[in-house]
């Protein structure tokens, strides 16, 4: 790919902020536009331009998108938990502020994009892997966002690829230190296995579900991984809207999760059994082989991989 200016929206985040460094270690021209009200100045890479705004100001969106090549958009809400107790700002931001984006892209004449989709869009699979074609019916705000936006991409006419994900992890090693997950709140199963301590073990969500060791199942990737997908898809944008699923292609149980981080950390994971939770399926795994036809890629970096990456990031 030739090199060219790429915005990257939500290049402050945990994903975006890789997406920038490794955009930019490929030759790249990146422009980072975040409002930072999750994401973290000091995570983005030094050698980016930087604006400040929100999705919802339309004009600064249009600053943005001057010569650009191509925008990758990260920005928006991501918690299924709080979309689900305000749906309304879940709505606000993530479809009203690509519709900005889209908006400002069509005045600065800028036709291709690629979008962190989410395999919240799928809801309750209805097979053991999930396939592009599976049916789309969300179960939380969150993944009714993301696949409503899906939607406005491909009726706005843009070369654009969608990117489904499943469960990002791992971390990134740059010259300034690891981009590594950060929330305030967090959710996600890797970094909470990681600080689970005797005080404040480990809750397993459900240990009777119908999978090899009775605990949910889960698609991991890595999120350098993920990004070279990204990176990618830039290169192989047609005419048309494509949807893609980036996962391993293989699940990990709750318990295989347990099992690799305690190698990882050479000790015990205190944990306690708790019950299900409402909504979680018992098994979530994509298929990747479009992923493999269509952008000629796989996951390089396995699980163990993820979780020293993520635990050499906090030490």
């Amino acid at each position: 790919l030739l090199v060219s200016k790429i915005l990257v929206t939500g290049g402050a985040g945990y994903i975006g902020s890789v997406a920038a460094t490794v955009l930019i270690d490929h030759g790249h021209e990146v422009l980072v536009f975040d409002d930072l009200s999750t994401g973290h100045k000091d995570a983005i890479d030094p050698r980016a331009s930087f604006i400040e705004g929100s999705l919802l100001d339309l004009s600064a969106l249009k600053q943005a998108t001057q010569n650009c090549a191509a925008v990758m958009h990260f920005a928006g809400k991501s918690l299924v938990g709080e979309s689900t107790q305000k749906p309304d700002l879940y709505r606000e931001v993530n479809i009203g502020g690509t519709a900005n984006l889209l908006a400002a892209m069509k005045s600065s004449g800028v036709e291709r994009l690629v979008f962190s989709s989410s395999a919240a869009t799928y809801g309750q699979p209805q097979s053991d892997l999930i396939t592009e074609d599976s049916p789309a019916a969300p179960t939380n705000p969150y993944g009714q966002t993301k696949l409503e936006i899906d939607q406005m991409i491909s009726a706005s006419k843009l070369s654009a690829i969608s990117l489904r994900y499943f469960n990002v992890a791992g971390a990134l090693q740059t010259k300034q230190g690891w981009i590594s997950e950060r929330h305030a709140n967090e959710t996600h199963l890797i970094p909470n296995v990681l600080k689970a301590t005797g005080e404040n073990p480990l809750k397993i969500f459900g240990t009777d579900w119908d999978t090899p060791d009775g605990t949910c199942v889960r698609d991991y990737v890595h999120v350098v991984d993920l990004i070279d997908a990204h990176i990618l898809a830039l290169d192989k944008l047609t005419s048309h809207h494509e949807i893609i699923n980036i996962g391993s292609g293989r699940g990990n149980s709750v318990r295989e999760v347990i099992s690799a981080s305690e190698k990882v950390l050479g000790r015990k994971i205190a944990t306690v059994d708790a019950p299900r939770r409402d909504g979680d399926p018992a098994r979530l795994v994509a298929s990747i082989d479009k992923a493999q036809k269509v952008l000629g890629w796989a996951p390089a970096r396995d699980l163990t991989a993820m979780i020293a990456d993520h635990h050499a990031a906090q030490k």
